[in-house]
Order: C-alpha cells, then structure tokens, then sequence
C-alpha cells in the first residue's frame, strides 16, 4: 500500500476505529487492488455483476442510470474515502447503475466475500468492518432518501429550492458550494439544462439566491 493513501483510507467510514498500523495487514487480508482510472472513463457498467467495494483513493466518481434512449441521470457522486457499490456487492442482483470516472482517480476495490467473512488468520478487525458497513449501507439509503424528497418536489423551483435548502443546512450556512457543474445539478434533479438555467436566472432577479457557478447563496423566502 502506498503511504501517501493512509489519511484518505483511515478517513474512509469503512475503516473506522482502524489504526495506521493495522491498514496494510488489513488491506491484504482483503485482497484489496489499486486501479487508476481517467477522467470520463467508465469503471462499471450497468448490469454487470459486481464482487467487490470501491474505495476512492483520489478523484472523483459519477454513479449514473441511463434509460432505453441513452438519457442519464446521476443518482450520486463520491470523492475520496468514500465508498460505491457496496449495495450491489452484498447482494446477488446485478448493477444497476454506471459508475464512471468524474476526473482522474484510483481506486481500491475490496473482495466483499473477504470483508463479510472471517478468515483463517481469524483478524480482530473483521467484526468492526462488518458494522462498519452496515452504518455505511443506512447512510445511502438516508442519502437516497433525500434525493427522493427533492425530486418529488413539484416543479422545478421547488425540486431547486429543496435541494439549496438542504445543502446549506449541511454546512450551516447560507453560503456554499454544490458539487456539480450545472450539467451535473440538472442530471441530479432530473430536469432539462436550459429549463435550470432559466429558473435559476429567474430566481436570482427575484432575490431568492445568488450564484456563480456551483457557488450559491440562499436570500429572502424562497415560497
């Protein structure tokens, strides 16, 4: 294991309560694998069965669905110590998103049957990695739970609204920044680019926000 990836993996929600020097036995232990990946490049395809856990060393990841006619809509996105596709992994149903490559990243894939079972070496740290994944799991689904609210919101100022209100509830601040680029904010909430743009535009004169870029502010009664 590289050195440099200790802070990011004890940083991971996986390994939580795991010490520095436990990492490397652990990671062999795991059959863990360090894959680097390019920017746009697909790491897994929808309907592929999957065995492992995705680690995000460095980068970032999309995770995608894509309906009959190729038009996608991003269900999530991860950056590093986060994990992806352990729901999938646990289980005997195929995948069924795409993850691919937000912008060059490395990714440590962990064989789940490794994770779940106990090996030989009988390793003090599997039962914590269980539980660990376990808390790992509720979190997506309160996080899949969230998207659900927002885009059962009707129309798209209050899909928007939603979506601000719980970001800057996040970081306790009227001010932040959301991690996508307007593309990405409108694959997200699953509505047309041109529609957002124009709805934020709108917001923005009627004093309910202010933004650049992925940088908003939230202003005034947004009712």
């Amino acid at each position: 294991m590289e050195k440099t990836l200790e802070p990011v993996l004890l940083s991971c929600p996986l390994f939580r309560g795991i010490r520095a020097e436990e990492l490397g036995t652990m990671l062999d232990c795991l059959g863990a694998v360090s894959v680097r990946y390019r920017k746009g490049q697909t790491i897994w395809q929808e309907g592929r069965a999957v065995h492992q856990v995705g680690v995000i060393c460095s980068g970032r990841v999309l995770i995608l669905r894509e309906d009959f006619w190729g038009d996608r809509s991003i269900q999530g996105q991860a950056g590093p110590g986060d994990l992806f596709g352990e729901a999938y992994a646990c289980g005997d149903e195929p995948l069924g998103v795409t993850v691919q490559a937000a912008e060059d990243s490395q990714i440590l894939f962990l064989d789940t049957e490794r994770v779940l079972g106990t090996c030989s070496s009988a390793c003090p740290f599997h039962l914590r990695l269980v539980r660990d994944l376990v808390d790992v799991l509720a979190a997506k689904d309160r996080m899949l739970s969230r998207k659900i609210d927002h885009l059962s919101q009707r129309g798209i100022r209050r899909k928007v609204l939603s979506y601000l209100s719980w970001q800057a509830r996040q970081v306790g601040d009227s001010r932040f920044t959301i991690p996508f680029d307007r593309q990405g904010m409108a694959d997200y909430l699953s509505v047309d680019r041109s529609a957002l743009s124009q709805e934020l535009s709108r917001m923005k004169r009627e004093g309910l926000l202010d933004f650049y870029k992925n940088q908003f502010q939230l202003k005034g009664n947004g009712a």
